[in-house]
């Protein structure tokens, strides 16, 4: 019915954007991560991913604005403004870039499904870090109506996130 008087009056619905898993593995609620500065959404609200294979692909397409040196971490800013960072495994900056192999650069544009980093889990557990990886809208407040998806195995690309 509403929608019928949003046409009426011009109104038009706007398209949600969805943010895809950048990785494989069982999606969890922030919450579950050991680390205040995720579990109390301090960067802000969306998910985290217990990975099944050691590969990040974009989530959306947009530009790389951040890939953090140590590689353990990048920020992407959708073409539709949303700011998405991917952060693999906890203290993983301590690695120093060990264990990581990045396929992009800083200030690249990249599709949805662009391979950007891949990470040997193992190697990173046995030197003793988590590699439970939150995947971070950091503009939250622009999107009130965020929708996270949690408590399923997923695939690359599968729908996680709707701003």
């Amino acid at each position: 019915m509403f929608g019928s008087i949003k046409k009426m009056f011009g109104g038009k619905e706007k398209e949600r954007e969805m943010i895809l898993a950048p990785l494989e593995g069982k999606v969890v609620p922030l919450s579950e991560v050991s680390d205040p500065t995720f579990s109390q959404e301090i960067l802000g609200k969306g998910v985290a991913i217990i990975p099944s294979k050691g590969r990040i692909v974009a989530p959306a397409d947009g530009v790389l604005t951040v890939m953090f040196e140590t590689k353990h971490a990048v920020s992407i800013t959708t073409k539709h403004g949303a700011e998405i960072i991917i952060h693999v495994g906890l203290d993983t900056v301590n690695l120093k870039g060990e264990h990581f192999t990045s396929y992009k650069n800083q200030g690249d544009h990249v599709k949805t499904g662009d391979l950007l980093l891949e990470f040997d889990m193992d190697a990173i557990k046995e030197a003793g870090y988590d590699v439970i990886t939150p995947v971070i809208i950091c503009n939250t407040p622009n999107y009130p109506d965020m929708e996270c998806q949690t408590g399923a195995e997923v695939k690359e690309l599968d729908p996680i996130i709707e701003l």
